[in-house]
């Protein structure tokens, strides 16, 4: 799926090309092409785009690499494809085809159908957050009081353990056991569960996050349009002004 990326020096776009917010200095975007809910031409549109896209890239110097995609129901489309664009500049670049996208071109299963704008979905996500990674080195273990029952032995004694993973901040006390070093493992136990906790309901945002980008399409008003003869569209027909007309 993944294709091999290269990197070479980064020219910037022309300054018709430029987002108002140029941040051009970012080394490196993740940018999630997807067919939305779209007929099956939008699935093609998605294929067609994405290599257009890196054949853009490529011309700016710029590396692409497909780091995840979703096959669409024909073979060699896709109802969306997950790149990053690597380089000086990529954060311009990736911001000139952020948006609605549109591949124009008559249908290649429907002929005859009259329809000729297929609208793609464009937007920049946020790379899938790193798990934490657990090191006991990472942890200071201290031993504490604690109140609660247990008797006087418990009360003069520091048996409970407090487990400070330095990296997030998270702590974890813990004084289940009348021993330091029993509680001092069930708290490393702990720390390490509640990391696990963590990372997992991050990775279901992030995966939320990018379903929701899959409804965002807006038809008409694209912020690019591309053909197969490689012109960008600068006559906007109807269809484009105002969105496609059903179907």
């Amino acid at each position: 799926m993944n294709r091999p990326a290269t990197d070479h020096p980064a020219t910037d776009p022309p300054a018709h090309n430029r987002p108002a917010h140029n941040d051009g200095r970012a080394d490196r975007v993740d940018l999630l092409l997807s067919a939305g809910r779209g007929p099956q031409e939008c699935a093609w549109a998605v294929a067609e785009l994405v290599a257009r896209l890196e054949a853009d890239a490529a011309g700016r110097h710029l590396a692409v690499q497909r780091l995840d995609a979703v096959p669409g129901e024909r073979r060699d489309t896709w109802r969306s494809v997950l790149v990053r664009v690597s380089g000086p500049g990529a954060g311009t670049f990736a911001g000139s085809w952020t948006g609605t996208v549109c591949w124009q071109a008559p249908s290649p299963y429907r002929a005859g159908s009259g329809r000729k704008n297929w609208y793609v979905n464009a937007r920049r996500c946020d790379p899938e957050p790193p798990g934490t990674r657990f090191a006991e080195t990472d942890v200071d273990v201290v031993a504490c009081r604690t109140g609660g029952p247990g008797g006087q032995h418990r009360d003069k004694a520091s048996t409970a353990a407090r487990a400070t993973h330095r990296p997030t901040g998270l702590v974890v006390v813990v004084d289940d056991e009348r021993r330091f070093e029993t509680n001092r493992r069930l708290a490393l136990e702990r720390l390490r569960h509640r990391l696990a906790e963590t990372d997992a309901a991050a990775d279901r945002a992030s995966g939320a996050a990018r379903r929701r980008m899959h409804d965002e399409i807006v038809r008409g008003n694209p912020v690019r349009v591309e053909r197969p003869d490689n012109g960008v569209g600068d006559g906007i027909d109807d269809e484009l002004r105002h969105g496609p007309r059903g179907g």
